[in-house]
């Protein structure tokens, strides 16, 4: 037998939802009462979700529940970062005609789910809101849009004040694609409210509705009017999506062995162990068939809090950097199933952008002596500092062992500590932390993104957008990444003469410091869904990770799309 997802009444998920007053629009979950989902119709996902499901705005970074954007939501580009390229999804095209005007050209035939069409209204209204909501996740775009037009039915002009061609593109492109909202639905909101409130009635364009949510889970339910069925001839075979809520690494693996998780996006312990040799008797599957088994998804980086000593001073902080064997950590922690960073900590597609010449004079490496001189320079006092781990991420909480032992070793006082997820991200958001593992780095186009999280001014009291959440404050190196938005795309050489500066700025004053590329963790049982990415030279590779950013704005979508029942 295998494991059966109960699903709730309505009357149960509404009190667990505790929807706020501005619930509008749409069809929310179904008001009968089932028992269970059809184990041969059902895909059964996790490793996303800490926490239970109560949120479908796609707008609320960090909140929102597994599949709100991919599932429901969508963008009007994906991105592939295994090849670095963009593809076409509700836009058709979209192309810079002057140096301040970006024409989108749109598909026609995809409607919401409450059956009204998605139009250029949609776009301009969602676009619009970087000028009218200064919550929204990329309020920045605001400053530098002079207005949207619509040009018919199924086309819209984005006309900039002055060029924003990098921040217009992370907008458009990678880990922070925007979803497109439906106008008539989102425009009854207040501004300030569109970022915040639940959203516990979503309507989308995806393949998917929402069906039924409680404590331990979110299901979903296909679509039969995707627009992507008759576009692009894609069809999900399995009836409903299932992704549980889990907190605890070595829980998850057992479900993974016993086949109750068709996709674990958890770090499993043991797992280069249990793919080989032994995985036909349990039935699994990673995307590289030996080490390093996954995909690189993004930069861990230990984060000092600079508004607080002794984090503010850059030699302890280089210190710190000199003082962490990440080379151990990935072969005693990971099994070498990662890689250690670069010191830029830019991602491998982004290798190109690196500057070797930088890396190779300002650059740091495991250095025990190194790492005491600058501590004496730093007039450190022994004063003992924490590191915080989200607790169940045990794979993290290993790593934060083997580091505070690092620090023990060149004299610095360290205790890691492992608060629940939400606390963490709390403490991160209100700057009332020390140390911090970090990974909010992603898959993009170009390293803007990454040195926008990194430098972005001004500090906010509460930095609710994961940005500069180490709090360093650095005009300089925030000009050089202003001036990234206004230089064209076809200017090379100055765009990468302004990344090489970044990048020596960076390691010069280490406001972050890069230790470790997280794999994109992706375990798949093949026992009742087949036909997962791979590297195999026959397989798909698109990306195989249901985490925000890559579900709905990476190609983890077309990956669900691609999978086939078992025989």
């Amino acid at each position: 037998m295998h494991k059966h997802v109960k699903r709730m009444t309505a009357a149960v998920l509404a009190a667990s939802l505790a929807a706020p007053a501005l619930a509008i629009g749409g069809a929310g979950a179904s008001s009968h009462a089932t028992t269970s989902f059809p184990r041969s119709q059902t895909l059964y996902t996790s490793g996303t979700a800490y926490s239970p499901p109560t949120n479908w705005n796609p707008l609320s970074i960090g909140a929102y529940a597994t599949g709100t954007i991919g599932l429901l939501y969508e963008p009007l580009f994906l991105y592939d970062p295994t090849t670095n390229k963009t593809v076409p999804w509700l836009a058709t095209s979209g192309s810079w005609t002057s140096p301040t005007s970006f024409d989108i050209k749109l598909r026609s035939n995809v409607t919401w789910s409450d059956g009204r069409p998605f139009t250029a209204a949609d776009v301009a209204y969602t676009v619009g809101l970087a000028k009218s909501s200064p919550t929204v996740p990329y309020a920045n775009l605001g400053q530098y849009i002079a207005d949207v037009e619509q040009v018919g039915r199924y086309e819209v002009v984005v006309n900039f004040a002055k060029p924003a061609y990098t921040q217009w593109q992370n907008f458009l492109y990678g880990n922070n694609a925007t979803p497109m909202l439906p106008k008539h639905i989102w425009s009854k909101l207040p501004a300030s409210a569109v970022a915040t409130f639940a959203n516990p009635h979503p309507v989308g364009t995806g393949p998917m509705l929402l069906d039924e949510a409680n404590a331990q889970e979110v299901a979903y339910k296909t679509s039969t009017h995707w627009w992507a069925t008759k576009d692009l001839g894609l069809k999900l075979e399995f009836n409903y999506l299932v992704d549980i809520v889990n907190g605890s690494n070595n829980v998850e693996l057992g479900q993974v062995l016993q086949g109750n998780i068709d996709l674990s996006n958890n770090f499993l312990p043991g797992i280069s162990k249990l793919v080989g040799g032994i995985s036909s008797s349990y039935g699994l599957q990673t995307y590289y068939a030996k080490a390093p088994y996954m995909l690189s998804a993004n930069t861990v980086w230990l984060e000092p809090n600079i508004s607080k000593a002794p984090m503010n001073n850059v030699n302890f902080r280089k210190a710190l950097a000199y003082a962490v064997d990440s080379k151990q950590i990935a072969s005693v922690v990971y099994s070498n199933i990662v890689q250690p960073a670069n010191p830029t900590g830019l991602l491998p597609n982004l290798t190109s952008y690196i500057d070797r010449s930088v890396v190779a004079k300002s650059g740091y490496s495991y250095n025990t002596a190194k790492a005491k001189a600058l501590l004496k320079a730093s007039g450190y006092k022994g004063r003992t500092i924490t590191l915080e781990v989200p607790n169940g991420w045990t794979d993290w909480m290993a790593a934060a062992q083997v580091i505070v032992g690092d620090l023990k070793a060149v004299g610095i006082s360290a205790r890691a500590t492992f608060p629940v997820y939400n606390t963490r991200v709390a403490d991160l958001t209100n700057g009332t932390y020390d140390l911090a593992l970090d990974n909010n780095a992603g898959p993009s186009t170009t390293p803007w993104a990454y040195y926008d999280r990194v430098y972005q001014l001004p500090i906010q009291q509460k930095q609710t957008a994961q940005l500069n959440w180490e709090r360093v404050n650095d005009p300089a190196s925030w000009a050089l990444v202003q001036e990234l938005g206004t230089t064209p795309p076809t200017s090379t050489a100055t765009l990468q003469s302004v990344y090489s500066q970044l990048e020596r700025r960076t390691l010069q004053t280490m406001p972050v410091i890069p230790l470790w590329y997280n794999g994109a963790w992706a375990q798949y049982n093949t026992t009742y869904w087949t036909n997962w990415p791979s590297a195999a030279p026959t397989s798909n590779h698109y990306t195989p990770v249901m985490w925000a950013g890559w579900l709905g704005q990476d190609t983890t979508i077309l990956a669900l799309a691609a999978l086939k029942p078992a025989k």
